[in-house]
């Protein structure tokens, strides 16, 4: 029997639900990763990624996938071949990145208790 929740999401505010689609440690870096260096491959997204498990960029791209932020291409070739892009809504989220990148590196990243670098391919899309 598949998980099911005790309750329902309570996401009343476009702004819960845009977090929702951006949430978590590896969303955001899958989504400016893909946009610097697209289509990849799922081995050369993981070596660009580092320290990200198989078993979570497979859930974060499937959940990507599932937003429609990104597509999933395969090819009928011998071995096969699949690589993952931005779709047009995935490009359309890097303007709203893009400011949250910019408001972080004003405001966040003189702090004291900030001790890593800001990630290099988001500096790209600027």
């Amino acid at each position: 029997m598949a998980y099911q929740p005790k309750t329902n999401k309570d996401i009343r505010c476009p702004l819960e639900c845009g977090m929702e689609v951006f949430g978590g440690k590896w969303k955001t870096r899958v989504i400016c990763v893909l946009y610097t260096k697209q289509p990849l491959r799922f081995n050369e997204l993981k070596r660009e990624l580092v320290n990200i498990t198989d078993t979570v960029l497979n859930s974060t791209l499937k959940e990507l996938i599932g937003y429609g932020i990104i597509s999933r291409h395969s090819y009928d070739t011998q071995p096969p071949h699949v690589d993952y892009r931005l779709t047009e809504l995935g490009e359309s989220t890097i303007p709203v990145l893009t400011a949250i990148h910019n408001w972080a590196d004003t405001n966040l990243s003189k702090r004291s208790d900030t001790d890593k670098p800001f990630c290099q391919d988001c500096n790209s899309a600027k």
